[in-house]
């Protein structure tokens, strides 16, 4: 069922509501012991927790999950994910620290424990384009592959489907042939590239196609648009939202926005990634915050 912003407000606004709809996320055949699996369960009602009537073990429904141990009520969570998941472009942690009326810090600790929970790696189907962009600030010098200053991003999409991104050291050979071989489904058609000598070894692989974007002409089947538009909404997310973005945390911004991509037709998102995060691990602030 989709979800918009009043039904969310509706549906949502207490803590109890909250507790009640993750436990149906996480337990849909009702709920299950963390320790010993046993469905034989009482419930604590004011503590928000349950008891399990054969080992005695108390668990909560965030228990183990990317929301163990928030001290943030479960609304201004639901209501975190339900922007990050509808904006196209992206939302900053300043954007949700004004929105939500929580510090900076919280803000950024929590859109970062979501990301965590959207990473994913999937294997590509039928028709591909591949890829490799440069992100970061702006240095004199030189410009394009090989830029000062600036992070590779190797990126892959099904022409109509999923795509893939990840931030590489440096976009050689040996690098990008192994980023799309690692992602490369059964019923792979056609890996279509530019002439990037980088992507030489692609037909040891799959069926490999070079595209010459410099010269020649590029029909509607011979292009890597589908690719190139993938990078368009990367950048105006980074520029637009993000600002700037370091190279230690390069790779959960592009988990969110692969993640949104890939879930832009499907009308459970929101609840999809309820899922995600209950079945995703917890990540600390110091480990976010630590140096590269």
């Amino acid at each position: 069922m989709e979800t918009n912003l009043v039904k969310l407000i509706e549906d949502f606004h207490s803590e109890d509501q909250c507790h009640e709809y993750l436990a149906a996320v996480r337990w849909p055949e009702g709920v299950c012991c963390l320790r010993c699996q046993s469905k034989n369960i009482s419930q604590i009602v004011e503590r928000h927790q349950y008891d399990c009537n054969d080992c005695r073990h108390q668990f909560s429904v965030t228990a183990g999950s990317a929301f163990h141990d928030t001290h943030l009520p479960l609304w201004k969570w639901f209501l975190a994910v339900y922007i990050m998941c509808e904006s196209k472009k992206s939302t900053s942690a300043n954007q949700l620290k004004r929105t939500l009326g929580i510090s900076y810090k919280t803000a950024w600790y929590l859109c970062h424990r979501i990301r965590n929970a959207m990473k994913e790696s999937l294997n590509l189907q039928g028709v591909i384009e591949a890829d490799e962009a440069y992100i970061g600030g702006k240095r004199h010098g030189k410009t394009g592959r090989g830029a000062a200053g600036k992070t590779a991003v190797a990126g892959m999409v099904e022409r109509g489907g999923q795509v893939q991104l990840a931030a590489i050291a440096k976009a050689d050979r040996e690098t990008l042939t192994k980023f799309i071989e690692n992602h490369l489904g059964k019923n792979v058609q056609l890996v279509i590239t530019d002439a990037h000598k980088g992507y030489d070894k692609i037909k040891n692989v799959a069926p490999h196609k070079r595209v010459n974007k410099a010269g020649g002409e590029v029909t509607s089947q011979d292009n890597i648009n589908a690719i190139e538009n993938v990078w368009s909404l990367l950048k105006r997310s980074l520029i637009g939202s993000y600002h700037q973005v370091s190279s230690k945390h390069l790779p959960a911004y592009l988990s969110e926005i692969a993640f949104r991509f890939n879930n832009r037709s499907n009308p459970n998102l929101f609840r999809d990634t309820m899922a995600k995060l209950l079945a995703g691990n917890h990540v600390t602030f110091q480990e976010l915050a630590a140096a590269v």
